[in-house]
């Protein structure tokens, strides 16, 4: 059998603070943020990341199904963090893996709000965090990543018309271990970041690509269309109902309704 992904990734060094100290590799598992979440309920240190090659249950944001093929890349990262930080965790993700794609993939990614990662308007990446409380104490957080690095969309009638590979979308295969590494590398100094009081929302503004577009939201059964005009310290999203409101979305259910975008105020330096 050949070396696993982690083995791979290890042997190029992982050099983290935090990130990745304790790793664990499944050639096959249910879901490795149940895994993430066990590991954390015996005990396991902030940063410790449960890789699998393939998963029979894996699920995507309000409960979808992800596809989960041998070739890709699943994993999941605990986290132990402060109650002002725990919104920022899945921005901070979404920042980590924008960046590395674009190392490793020479790809020019953006991000949907509130957290897919898309190339060319398909989803090639996908971020889901979840928390466990104890009234109001965090005992933890598991953010949970998963990339389609090989996967053959067209096998798929769900997803052929909205999702893409990295190797598809490059032309090359892709280098997961140097991905996932380069992934781990940059989640690392975004979490030292936040630590020190550095938010990601600034970076993160700069990768979405849903600014200034129409869009419409469904959000606790109701259905708003109107311009998503910013993102506020927390990652909320800021729409402008076609009435006038201005509404703060926490999380919602968005889809793009045109392409048409509207002049917004500066808010960010541009990607370079």
């Amino acid at each position: 059998m050949p070396p696993s992904i982690v083995a791979q990734m290890l042997r190029s060094g992982l050099y983290t603070a935090v990130i990745g100290r304790s790793v664990r590799f499944y050639q096959s598992t249910g879901s490795t943020m149940d895994d993430t979440a066990e590991w954390a309920r015996d005990g396991a240190e902030e940063g410790a990341v449960v890789v699998a090659e393939t998963q029979s249950a894996s699920r995507g944001r309000l409960g979808r199904r992800w596809v989960s093929d041998e070739g890709n890349l699943y994993f999941s990262v605990l986290f132990h963090p402060e109650p002002d930080a725990l919104p920022l965790l899945s921005p901070l993700a979404g920042v980590a893996v924008a960046r590395a794609i674009r190392q490793v993939a020479g790809l020019y990614p953006s991000i949907k709000w509130p957290n897919d990662i898309m190339i060319d308007g398909r989803k090639v990446a996908g971020i889901l965090a979840e928390s466990a409380l104890s009234g109001s104490q965090i005992q933890h957080a598991v953010v949970g990543i998963g990339v389609n690095v090989a996967l053959d969309v067209s096998a798929d009638l769900e997803i052929a018309a909205t999702a893409t590979s990295l190797n598809r979308a490059s032309g090359f295969e892709i280098d997961r271990a140097e991905l996932l590494r380069r992934i781990l590398q940059h989640m690392d100094a975004l979490y030292l970041d936040l630590r020190r009081g550095r938010s990601p929302i600034s970076e993160w503004r700069r990768w979405l690509d849903t600014l200034g577009q129409r869009v419409t939201v469904t959000h606790h059964g109701a259905t708003e269309t109107g311009l998503a005009e910013d993102i506020d310290e927390h990652g909320n999203l800021m729409l402008r109902t076609d009435a006038g409101e201005l509404l703060t979305l926490t999380a919602g259910d968005i889809t793009l309704r045109t392409n048409n975008t509207v002049p917004l105020p500066a808010v960010g330096e541009g990607l370079g």
